[in-house]
């Protein structure tokens, strides 16, 4: 006997717009059509379809609101196939994890599965401009921080070392997975204010290791390039969690 608890879960009703704009996304990819191209004007949509204007221009509007498609006025306009930016898909993404309390265990739980994968497969094949690109950003932060605001920015800064190694990745999912960790670590950081009390151990250890494996990187040693990055992520978990609590028992104690 089925009960209302044993149930399998429905998924919930879709509207019509939502389903014609997912058509819509079927018809882009099924002709090839890439950013920049020219959809159909709304009647030719209306009589593919078979849906009335309304309907249409909603769908419209909601592949509009996701980045998938732009329109123009005046001479020339339409609307256009349009390419999401990896910026916008991560922001996207970061609505949605914004509600779920991440733990910085389960941020560096991911990185430490992904970030050493990511180092070996990068070892021997960035250029000298690219290895130039991860010392520029290291060198910001070339001593300790002298005040609690120039801690927020090194922070904000050794992550971005990370950001860019995701951006240099040859597998688009990796890359985009690990900058968005990242990205989500340094919202994290901001608001829980985990950049204070400032913490030389943590600026000392965490760019010791990123020169290390930028030098791991140039002399194309993948099995140095991993074993840096994963004694990298679990260093900076242990360090972020014991910064977590400190700033915890400050917070209590006021």
């Amino acid at each position: 006997m089925t009960t209302d608890a044993t149930k399998p879960a429905t998924a919930p009703r879709r509207s019509r717009p939502v389903k014609v704009a997912d058509a819509i996304k079927d018809f882009v990819v099924e002709r090839g059509l890439r950013k920049g191209d020219r959809l159909p004007g709304e009647t030719q949509l209306m009589a593919h379809f078979g849906m009335a204007k309304g309907t249409i221009r909603e769908a419209m509007r909601i592949l509009e609101a996701q980045g998938l498609i732009v329109t123009r006025t005046g001479p020339g306009g339409g609307s256009f196939v349009h390419e999401v930016s990896r910026e916008r898909a991560r922001a996207l993404l970061g609505n949605y994890f914004y509600f779920q309390d991440l733990t910085l265990h389960d941020i560096y739980q991911v990185r430490r599965l992904l970030e050493p994968e990511l180092a070996a497969s990068l070892a021997g094949r960035l250029d000298e401009a690219a290895l130039s690109q991860l010392e520029a950003v290291v060198a910001t932060y070339a001593h300790p921080s002298a005040t609690v605001e120039e801690e927020r920015d090194q922070h904000v800064a050794s992550l971005r070392f990370h950001q860019l190694l995701a951006d240099f990745a040859e597998n688009a999912l990796l890359g985009f997975l690990i900058g968005f960790m990242a990205q989500i670590l340094t919202d994290v950081t901001v608001y829980r204010r985990l950049y204070e009390p400032p913490n030389v151990e943590l600026w000392s250890r965490g760019r010791a290791y990123q020169l290390q494996l930028v030098e791991a990187l140039r002399m194309g040693d993948s099995d140095r390039a991993r074993l840096v990055m994963a004694d990298h992520m679990a260093t900076a978990e242990a360090l972020m969690e014991g910064q977590e609590a400190r700033v915890l028992k400050r917070f209590m104690a006021q």
